[in-house]
């Protein structure tokens, strides 16, 4: 991208994030979400967080739910989740003379796994509610198998949950935390994405996908499943599917786990995975990485592997994320954006 529209694209995120700020400094939307103002001028911690402002009333939670954190028996996290990186991406370099709003913005995308004094978090009378639901997204995975999760919709999710003592039902208040965080705007708390599904109860029918042999990931038939196909046939056993088509559920689980892990901070969850409703792996996008690189897939020091530079010279890295995109995502080489997607 050159200066110019590097320079208009900026302006442009910097008036909206103004804009979105003063919105949310209204009183009707306090109830919900409050801006962090922690010690220091950090995001508070589950501790002492005195919350955020959001997007809407929100129902008053009961605060019965335990307030631990989630479990550390469940299963091995995403790499996705586990790549808690420090950053790869270097010092900032953006062009001279950019508005601060805008330099404020790309410092918090180059360092998107810190917390920032402008990030959104949940109040403190909501954080209980949220470990409570990512502790049972949890268990429903461990119970029907980390496969099915990833396709398993919200209505299945409510039936399987109350089905098993072992998962046990989501209560009405983990209930509406989910209702209300899928029908937020999440530019409110930074993600400027577009979201590609727009209903809670969206479902993936088994004949619109195709497992990978050997992956443990699906992908969508068509399109999606053709490109892997040609990906992995010129790459050979090098290159591997890290993450595939994902689910309302399994995206909720992915989002909710990384907010409850950093004291309900919602800004620095997006910045790293997508809103539910907002990821496009939910209609045709997957990654990749190189075998063997483990969590490292996950950061920028994936260009430096010989998968990347082969995808790039064959032209299959049209980035969804780029570096310093204006979408409140941090930079996403191994990301495969799907040109129907």
């Amino acid at each position: 991208m050159n200066r110019r529209r590097f320079l208009i694209a900026a302006c442009a995120c910097a008036l909206h994030l103004a804009a979105m700020g003063t919105a949310l400094a209204g009183p009707a939307v306090r109830p919900a979400l409050r801006r962090g103002s922690g010690p220091l001028g950090v995001a508070p911690s589950p501790s002492d967080a005195s919350g955020a402002s959001g997007t809407g009333p929100s129902p008053s939670p009961a605060s019965g739910q335990p307030a631990s954190g989630p479990k550390n028996s469940g299963p091995p996290q995403d790499d996705d989740l586990v790549a808690q990186q420090t950053d790869h991406s270097g010092d900032l370099d953006a062009p001279p003379g950019i508005d601060n709003a805008v330099r404020d913005y790309l410092f918090k995308m180059r360092r998107f796994d810190s917390p920032h004094p402008s990030d959104i978090t949940l109040p403190p009378q909501r954080i209980p509610v949220l470990h409570a639901a990512t502790d049972r997204l949890g268990r429903l995975e461990r119970t029907v198998g980390h496969g099915f999760f990833y396709l398993l919709g919200f209505d299945e999710a409510v039936r399987v949950a109350q089905r098993y003592p072992t998962v046990g039902a989501f209560s009405p208040q983990e209930l509406a935390l989910i209702d209300e965080l899928f029908h937020a705007d999440a530019s409110a708390y930074g993600f400027m994405g577009m979201k590609p599904l727009n209903s809670l109860t969206a479902t993936i029918p088994s004949r619109e996908v195709y497992k990978v042999p050997g992956m443990g990931n699906y992908v969508y038939q068509g399109e999606p499943r053709a490109t892997w196909e040609t990906i992995r046939r010129l790459l050979g056993e090098d290159v591997v599917l890290t993450s595939g088509v994902r689910g309302i559920m399994k995206q909720f689980h992915l989002f909710l786990t990384k907010a409850s892990t950093n004291g309900g901070n919602l800004s620095l969850a997006s910045r790293s995975l997508a809103p539910p409703g907002y990821s496009f792996h939910g209609i045709g996008d997957f990654d990749v990485g190189q075998r063997g690189y483990g969590a490292r897939n996950f950061t920028s020091a994936f260009t430096t592997t010989p998968v990347f530079r082969r995808l790039e010279e064959l032209g299959y890295i049209t980035l969804r994320y780029p570096q310093d995109n204006m979408l409140g995502v941090r930079f996403e080489p191994w990301h495969i954006k799907v040109a129907t997607a």
